[in-house]
C-alpha cells in the first residue's frame, strides 16, 4: 500500500515537471514587446537633416536640436521621415517634422536653432530707383544670415543686370525683393512667338502686348490678330510649349 502511495507521488511530480518543460516553447512564442523610440535617434535625425538643407559653398553651419517630450511613448520607427514646415526656412529657429508611417504611425515636432555664417552682399554705395546693379555696387560681407532677413543676397549673380525696385542706404542689406529682373520683352516690341511641341516648331511674328522679364509670361498679339501667351525669353522671343 505503501509502495503504491509513494508510485503515485513520484508520477504527480513527474507529470508537472514534463508540463512545465513542454509550456517553455510557449512562452518563448509570445508576441513580442514593441520597443519605444530612441529620443536620441530622433534628434541626430533632425541635427543630420537641417545641416543638410543649410549646407553651402562657404558656409559654417551651428544646429541645435531642442529635447524630445518625455512623456510621448512612441514607437520604434522602420523609416523616419523628416520635413520643414511650409514656408519655413532652412535656418533661424525653426520647427521640423518626423513622421513615422510603419510599424505604427506617429507624428512629432522638434524645435530647432541653425545658425549659418555665410557670404552676403550690401549695398557698397547708395542706390536709386531704378538703377542697374553691376558689380562695383555690390561689398561682400560675412555673418550669421539666420538673423537677416528673408530673400538675402548670397552671390553676385543674384543681382547684377537687375534694376533697384526702391532706393538704399549705402551698407544696406541686398535682398532679392529689391530687385527686378530686366524686360526682355516690352509691350508693343516686335517679337518672335515660337510654338514648340512633339515632333514640330512653328514660328511667328507678333506685337508684345506686356512687358516681362526671362522667364516671366509675356501676351502678344499675331498678324492674324490672335493672342497667345507664353514664356519670355532673351531676344524678344516668347516660347510656347506644347
Amino acid at each position: 500500500m505503501k509502495a503504491a502511495k509513494l508510485f503515485r507521488k513520484l508520477y504527480n511530480k513527474q507529470v508537472l515537471a514534463l508540463t512545465a518543460v513542454l509550456a517553455l516553447p510557449c512562452l518563448g512564442e509570445a508576441a513580442p514587446v514593441s520597443q519605444q523610440q530612441d529620443a536620441a535617434q530622433l534628434r541626430q535625425i533632425a541635427l543630420d537633416f537641417l545641416t543638410l538643407q543649410a549646407s553651402g559653398q562657404s558656409n559654417e553651419i551651428l544646429v541645435t536640436v531642442g529635447e524630445v517630450d518625455k512623456r510621448l511613448n512612441l514607437q520604434a520607427c522602420d523609416n523616419p521621415n523628416p520635413y520643414l514646415l511650409p514656408g519655413s526656412k532652412p535656418w533661424g529657429k525653426v520647427t521640423l517634422a518626423i513622421r513615422c508611417t510603419a510599424p505604427a504611425p506617429w507624428l512629432v515636432y522638434l524645435q530647432a536653432n541653425v545658425q549659418v555664417t555665410a557670404d552676403y552682399y550690401v549695398a557698397a554705395n547708395a542706390l536709386t530707383h531704378g538703377q542697374v546693379i553691376s558689380l562695383s555696387d555690390l561689398n561682400k560681407q560675412r555673418g550669421d544670415i539666420s538673423k537677416l532677413p528673408a530673400g538675402v543676397i548670397t552671390a553676385p549673380e543674384q543681382a547684377i543686370g537687375k534694376s533697384m525696385q526702391v532706393s538704399m542706404a549705402s551698407g544696406s542689406v541686398m535682398r532679392l525683393d529689391a530687385l527686378k529682373s530686366p524686360a526682355v520683352v516690352q509691350q508693343g516690341q516686335s517679337v518672335r512667338v515660337i510654338s514648340n511641341g512633339p515632333g514640330f516648331q512653328v514660328a511667328t511674328d507678333a506685337i508684345a502686348l506686356n512687358n516681362a522679364a526671362n522667364g516671366q509670361i509675356a501676351k502678344a498679339k499675331t498678324s492674324s490678330g490672335q493672342t497667345v501667351s507664353g514664356v519670355a525669353k532673351n531676344g524678344g522671343i516668347i516660347e510656347i510649349i506644347y
